[in-house]
Formats: C-alpha cells, structure tokens, sequence
C-alpha cells in the first residue's frame, strides 16, 4: 500500500494573532490536512488566500478566518521555498516569524527485502531536505521574532522550529516494527531527529528554540474506522506540549502526551 503524501503542499500563516505562526503540511496526508483546523487560533480576524487544490475543510477554515494566509509550496523545490518565504514576509509587513512548525511528510510501505534507492532518495528528500531548506529559508523571520523578545527565555511564544517526526524514527524506541517496517521512513525521520538537534544547538543561542514531536498515529490501520489516537486527543496534546516547552526542552523530542522520547 502507497501512502506516499502529496509534497506540493502549503504555508498556512497566522498573521494577526502574535507570535505569527507558519504551518507547513502536505495535502494529501489525513494526519496533516486535518490537524490544522484545530491548531490555529479560531475566529481570527485578518486576510485570507485559498488555492483550488486545497482540501475543502482547509478552504472554509481560511474564508471564515481571514487573518490566515494560506500559500502554494513544494518542499522538494528551492524555488517554491524561496517564493513562499518571500511572501510571508510581505504578510507579516515587518514582524517575525513566531513559530514555524515542519509537517510535510511522506511515507511508503517497504521492508528491508523490498527497499528501494528511488524510496531512500524521495523520502529524504521531502523528510529531512524540506525541512532543513524551509528552515533556512524562513531563518531571518524567525531571528527576527527572536530579537524582538530578547530577554525572555527559549520557548513557543518567542521563537521556535518544531518538527513533526514520528517514534518509528527513534534509534531507542523504532516503534510499531511488528506492524510496519518502512525503512525509507524510519531512516528519513531519523535524520530530521539529528537534523532537530543541530538546530537546536546552532540556533538556541540566538533565542530560537528547536524540537521534534511526534503527534502519535491517527491514521487508521487497513480495516480500521480509525487510529489509535482520535484527532483531537492528539492536537490538543501537542498544543500542551508546545505551551510547556522552555529553555530546558532545547534540542528534545516529545511525544503527544508529553512523554520525552529517546532519540
């Protein structure tokens, strides 16, 4: 079974409730397109931009909340990182880029026996290559939102890259062995965990905090109505996480229950 996301996703920006926040997410991945109606602030005032594409949930969030900015964006094209982060700058007219959350994703079904180099390739390249490149691409927001709240310490409300990965990429854990190899996936969310904690220690110093989460898996098994984690205990649980986190939680990885995992 192919569960390999769409990588030409979006940024969706929350530009008049500060810190701004930017949301990365594919849009054929069930996880991704419905977390996002639950993380963003509800009834916002502001200006909104919908794509056709978009799924239609994403569309009546966005027009019935006019302050999100919702943007075109292949993580796997310089070009299209480069252009979005552009236009996000022109939305928050001057202000930085609160917290910039990395959850475009791909995924496909393999064992060792059946890997692939096409597999390995793609899925690093949307995996660990994405959200390094639209990290430093939205870099200098971030630095800026950061400089702004100079004096307080690391945490969401000031400046912070968090990074959607998964328990099957932790070394200590490699979680749900028995029901999915995957190997292509493991590997690549593995190195955005690696990834994570470069960040962290390249830009906590400059009041930017860096962590990986893992939402938990809400994507029901074949035969299933649904997953092992509903919608909403997982959004809500990574929203409590996010509002935790302080200086202390620099270069971590958690889970949605607030549990810390092992790399």
């Amino acid at each position: 079974m192919d569960l390999l996301e769409n990588v030409v996703g979006m940024v969706v920006v929350e530009v008049e409730v500060p810190p701004a926040v930017a949301v990365l997410l594919g849009v054929a991945g069930r996880r991704s397109r419905h977390h996002l109606p639950h993380t963003l602030p509800h009834g916002a005032p502001g200006a909104a931009l919908s794509a056709p594409f978009l799924p239609q949930a994403l569309n009546e969030l966005a027009l019935g909340s006019p302050s999100l900015v919702v943007l075109p964006l292949d993580v796997t094209d310089a070009g299209s990182i480069g252009a979005a982060a552009g236009q996000v700058q022109e939305e928050l007219r001057g202000a930085g880029l609160g917290l910039l959350i990395n959850n475009t994703g791909a995924r496909r079904r393999s064992t060792l026996e059946t890997e692939t180099a096409e597999n390995m390739a793609l899925l690093y390249a949307t995996n660990t290559v994405g959200p390094l490149q639209v990290t430093q691409a939205f870099l200098p927001l971030l630095r800026e939102a950061a400089e702004a709240g100079r004096g307080q310490g690391l945490s969401c409300s000031r400046a912070a890259v968090v990074n959607v990965s998964s328990a099957m990429g932790s070394i200590g854990v490699a979680a749900a062995w028995g029901d999915a190899q995957d190997i292509s996936y493991r590997c690549s969310k593995a190195a955005l965990n690696m990834l994570t904690k470069c960040q962290a220690l390249q830009y906590g110093d400059s009041g930017i905090l860096c962590v990986a989460i893992d939402p938990g898996c809400v994507e029901p098994a074949p035969g299933r109505e649904s997953g092992p984690v509903t919608m909403e205990e997982s959004t809500q649980g990574v929203l409590r996480v996010l509002a935790g986190l302080s200086a202390s939680s620099n270069g971590t990885f958690w889970d949605w229950r607030g549990q810390r995992l092992p790399w």
